[in-house]
């Protein structure tokens, strides 16, 4: 995976740009790119420890199919390329920071983290996707959270010759466990019932696996010294209880999505989203919104629409940040 330079310390400093984008997912990450294209220096805030948002967090693996020019590609694949797309223009990364206020300055905006950075731009672009997102706890062995117990999967490899259980029957779980057959030493999967929720092709290629399912089974314990050596699940229908080799869990318990502080900087609604008009513009002078975390009464949630969501706020915050600049940037090519 591509891993951008970033700015992670909790040290407090002050960052100058002309377009802050909030979120680092897919359209994000576009945005910042097309920011560039478009002569403009780029902040992006994300709460994440790596750009992808809920691609490079949820399902890496999974294969995505309807961005334009891939008849399929890969999810963390989607987000490398994207990621290097954007380093062109050397957009600075705050990741782990997540944006608290926003406020005006002069003739421009101001934005502040949780770990005190402030960064000031002409505008704002928020790309945040469902918001910041934080998985579901698993009840048994949270003590055991980043030494063996964990909640995503950025990077499959980490798991080689693993003996891994992955508990959840969702498309995650599901998608994990698949992903994780040819690289560990062994993948269990655990579910608390017997019905899974995940995608019916999916299940199929589950049932076909070599992957260990154990259905309805809960974990009630997880053991070992500094690291984990063995899990203990539960018949919730028998009570009985079985100890398993592991050296790796992966609790995919589902995740609680929200805006946060972005609830507070004055956005009108609609429904749950940003309102935005067709410029990608929200009621906020200076501050625009363009992916699933904006709306309006057609708006259709896809990658595809995204993308052109964030070109579309870019051009028009372009002719903000820069008055001698059109709205319309002209062909690409004539710009290289």
């Amino acid at each position: 995976m591509t891993d951008p330079d970033t700015t992670r310390g909790p040290d407090a400093t002050t960052i100058d740009c002309d377009l802050i984008v909030v979120g680092a997912g897919p359209v994000g990450l576009y945005a910042a790119y097309y920011a560039g294209f478009r002569a403009m220096s780029v902040v992006i805030i994300d709460a994440l420890p790596h750009p992808g948002g809920q691609m490079t967090a949820l399902y890496p693996e999974k294969l995505v199919f309807d961005v334009a020019g891939f008849p399929a590609i890969r999810a963390q694949s989607l987000v490398d390329a994207l990621v290097e797309q954007a380093s062109r223009t050397a957009p600075v990364y705050l990741l782990e920071h997540v944006a608290m206020t926003a406020d005006d300055d002069g003739d421009g905006v101001r934005v502040t983290t949780d770990r005190g950075t402030t960064v000031t731009g002409k505008a704002i672009l928020v790309a945040a996707g469902i918001g910041k997102f934080t998985p579901r706890p698993l009840p048994a062995g949270s003590e055991f959270a980043d030494r063996g117990l964990r909640y995503f999967v950025p990077h499959l490899d980490e798991l080689a010759g693993h003996d891994v259980l992955v508990v959840g029957g969702g498309d995650s779980a599901v998608d994990w466990a698949l992903g994780l057959e040819s690289i560990a030493n062994s993948v269990s999967l655990v579910h608390r019932r017997n019905d899974f929720r995940a995608h019916e092709h999916s299940l199929k290629l589950l049932e076909e696996s070599t992957v260990s399912v154990l259905t309805p089974f809960e974990v009630s314990r997880i053991s070992g010294e500094t690291t984990i050596d063995s899990v203990t699940v539960i018949d919730a229908d028998s009570g009985t209880s079985r100890d398993l080799p592991v050296t790796s869990v992966v609790a995919a318990l589902g995740f609680k999505a929200a805006l946060g502080p972005i609830n507070a900087w004055g956005l009108e609604k609609h429904q749950r989203d940003i309102a935005i008009d067709r410029a990608m513009r929200t009621n906020r002078s200076r501050v625009f919104a363009a992916g699933d975390v904006a709306g309006h009464e057609n708006k259709v949630k896809l990658i595809s629409v995204g993308f052109a969501e964030a070109a579309v706020a870019v051009n028009h915050i372009a002719a903000l940040v820069n008055a001698s600049e059109p709205v319309s940037p002209g062909h690409s090519s004539d710009r290289v």
